[in-house]
Parts: C-alpha cells; structure tokens; sequence
C-alpha cells in the first residue's frame, strides 16, 4: 500500500505574498503536497506570470499542486478579510464576480494539473454573507464550475463549512439531488464546530475526495494544529480509515508563533497521525 501524502494549505502564509521559499519550507518539514489558497493578495491568480512562477517553484520544492483553494474574498491583509465573496449569493451580480474570480482560479489548472477545486457555498455562520445565500444559487454556481473544471481535469470538491447549506448532511443532499461527479473535502475543524466529527465522516464517506486537518476547542475556527484543540483525532483518523479514504490529508493551520515554528509542530502532528492509523 502507498504511504499517504501530506500536505500543506498555503493558508498558512496567506497574510504574505506567496513564494518560493514558502514552498521550499513546506518540503522541508516534510510535506509532498500543497494546497494554494487563491486569495489575490496572497497568490494573484490573475496573473500568469505568477502561474509561471508557481509552477517553477513547485518544480523546485519538490512538491505538488494537489489543490485549489476557492477565492473566498478579494483580499486579506492585516488579518482581516475584505469582499467576502458567495457561490450561494442572492444577488445575481455577487454570484456572477464570485464565478469570475473562481473561473480565474481554475485556469491555474491550465498550466499546472491539479486533482481538486475546494469551494465554499455561502460563508461561515460567523460572516455576514453578501445579500443572503439562496440553495437555488448554489446549485446555479455548482453547475457553471462543473463546465469550467471539467475539461481542465479537475474535480470540485465541497467544503464543510459552518453553515447551513453546508454541514456534512446537507452538502451530501445537495449533490445527490443534482450533481454526479462533485465530491466532498471534509474539513474536520469545521466538522467538529458543528457537533460529531466521526457522525461527519461516516456521512461523507461515498463523496469525500479532499481533507482539512485543523483543530479548535469547539467554539471558534481557530485552525490550530492536529492535537492542540479538542478533537478525538484517534477516533477521526480511524473512521477516515475505515472507510477507505487513502488520498492526501491537508493540513490547513494558521500562525501559532512563527510559520516555521507551526510547520515544525505540523511535522509532528503528521507523525502522530501516521502512527494513530498504523496502529489502528
């Protein structure tokens, strides 16, 4: 049996324009995969000339583009985010720039093969979503990002989030309702923010393609690293296991200290993980 891919969201960088040495850190502690977060102020996906680049650097880390993170706003500085954007938008012109900017996002897959596109419907509960979210809506975007990621070979992946279009039961009614071929990324910090993680897993379990490693006590998003929160990870990788999912686990963790100081404790968790199910 392969050994499992880990990888590294560039989330963890996302308050600073991405580079080179971001992903040779990432390889460095360890990791085979990335997940580029598309966020223009932190990778400009609108720009080929930073395609170029990122191809080059991955080329030179060693690592590979395993997916694409959704634009979620237009921009993150200072910590905070701006123009929150909604595939679930009510307002026809919000959902049409939010489909733009992922259409954007998806043509990185032009020049660099990736597997998976990881998209939001609506915001988190804790967001103001612009002008309401609307199921009809999300089912619209759905579509049209299906038509673009399709003939580039990738596949749309949607993510738990803490809302109600997508808690993991929801999100498996609305794909079974309408789409064949869309998958799951079962994001386990948000699964436990919303109640049994292992109850999470076993109801994704004949869609999920993609994976959010992060902790939290079980109040606040706080993407900390595998084992700092509150999570029974034991009993989450080990459902993970029983239901066969052998892709990549991607870890999606925020600054605690340094950067390199969270990829070194990100490391460790990895290692932890690896032992967890090899004794499972």
């Amino acid at each position: 049996m392969a050994r499992r891919q880990f990888g590294i969201s560039t989330h963890l960088f996302h308050a600073q324009r991405l580079s080179r040495d971001h992903l040779l850190e990432i390889a460095a502690h360890g990791f085979e995969c990335v997940e580029v977060y598309a966020t223009r102020t932190h990778f400009d996906y609108h720009n080929p000339a930073a395609v170029a680049d990122l191809q080059q650097w991955l080329a030179d880390a060693g690592v590979e583009l395993r997916s694409i993170h959704a634009p979620t706003a237009d921009s993150y500085i200072g910590g905070r985010w701006s123009g929150a954007l909604s595939l679930a938008s009510a307002d026809p012109e919000t959902r049409a720039y939010t489909i733009s900017e992922c259409e954007h996002a998806l043509h990185i897959a032009r020049r660099i093969p990736t597997a998976v596109f990881v998209a939001h419907l609506g915001v988190p509960r804790t967001q103001r979503s612009p002008n309401g979210d609307s199921r009809a809506a999300a089912r619209r975007s759905v579509e049209e990002l299906v038509r673009i990621a399709e003939p580039l070979g990738v596949k749309i992946a949607l993510e738990v989030i803490p809302n109600e279009l997508s808690r993991a039961a929801s999100i498996v009614h609305f794909i079974e309702e309408d789409f064949d071929g869309v998958g799951i990324c079962l994001d386990i910090g948000h699964a436990h923010l919303d109640g049994d993680v292992i109850d999470a897993v076993e109801t994704v379990s004949e869609h999920l393609i993609a994976t959010h490693l992060h902790d939290n006590a079980g109040r606040n998003d706080d993407h900390l690293v595998p084992f700092e929160g509150t999570i029974d990870w034991p009993g989450a990788l080990l459902a993970v296991q029983k239901i066969g999912y052998d892709g990549p686990f991607m870890l999606e963790v925020v600054p605690k200290g340094s950067t390199k100081e969270t990829l070194a404790r990100a490391r460790k968790a990895r290692d932890r993980i690896e032992q967890i199910m090899a004794d499972g």
